[in-house]
């Protein structure tokens, strides 16, 4: 099942169009970003990116094509999602896009700006989300030699040191903000416990001083 969708430039990363699922978004968040940064690492790289490649992350993997050296389509799928479909899935958007904005790329400042494009690829998607279905079988079925040719790598290969030691920094982050909380809340049971330990003897002060006070008042 296609989760996720995302065109953009190659030369600067520059997003072009998305398609995402607006009450899943949340949970493709990390996904999202990851994808973000493979469009980065492909504007940063002297050499010429593979134009197909499959980059597993987890559960999911990124499937991508890049047409003319100029635009990269992406889409995220479960694991188990035939590599076949996800490129042909890829290969009718590809087609589609070219052909309505394939001479606006260039001069594009702004990120999303074919936005609308999301129209065509929730109605594509829509014809890829079950790999039984007889369409799909058909396609299955297609010897498709740039398809078996397709590299796999994992995620942690493709975004390199750079993710890790963003990983690195924003684990340090969470475990100093657990550090200052645990703090805090040490300190309140410190306060809790001499409280408790201290209960009986402030009680009978108190019961004696209130003793005397009725004592010299009667």
């Amino acid at each position: 099942m296609v989760r996720l969708t995302l065109i953009a430039r190659t030369r600067d990363g520059l997003p072009l169009a998305e398609g995402l699922d607006a009450d899943k978004e949340h949970e493709m968040y990390a996904y999202k970003s990851q994808a973000k940064g493979i469009f980065k690492k492909m504007a940063a790289s002297a050499s010429k990116p593979p134009e197909r490649m499959s980059i597993e992350s987890g559960p999911f993997t990124f499937h991508y094509i890049i047409d003319g050296g100029e635009v990269c389509y992406l889409t995220l799928t479960e694991k188990a999602y035939p590599k076949k479909l996800a490129f042909q899935y890829l290969e009718e958007l590809l087609s589609e896009f070219s052909r309505l904005y394939g001479g606006q790329i260039d001069g594009v400042t702004r990120p999303y700006a074919f936005i609308k494009f999301d129209t065509f690829i929730q109605k594509t998607k829509k014809l890829y989300l079950d790999s039984r279905t007889q369409r799909n079988i058909q396609k299955l079925n297609q010897d498709i030699a740039e398809v078996h040719a397709v590299m796999t790598r994992n995620i942690q290969d493709v975004l390199g040191q750079g993710e890790r030691l963003d990983r690195m920094t924003e684990m340090s982050n969470m475990l100093s903000q657990d550090a200052k909380q645990f703090a805090v809340k040490a300190k309140d049971l410190y306060h809790q416990a001499l409280f408790r330990k201290y209960l009986p003897l402030i009680v009978l002060v108190g019961v004696v001083l209130l003793m005397l006070i009725l004592k010299f008042a009667f």
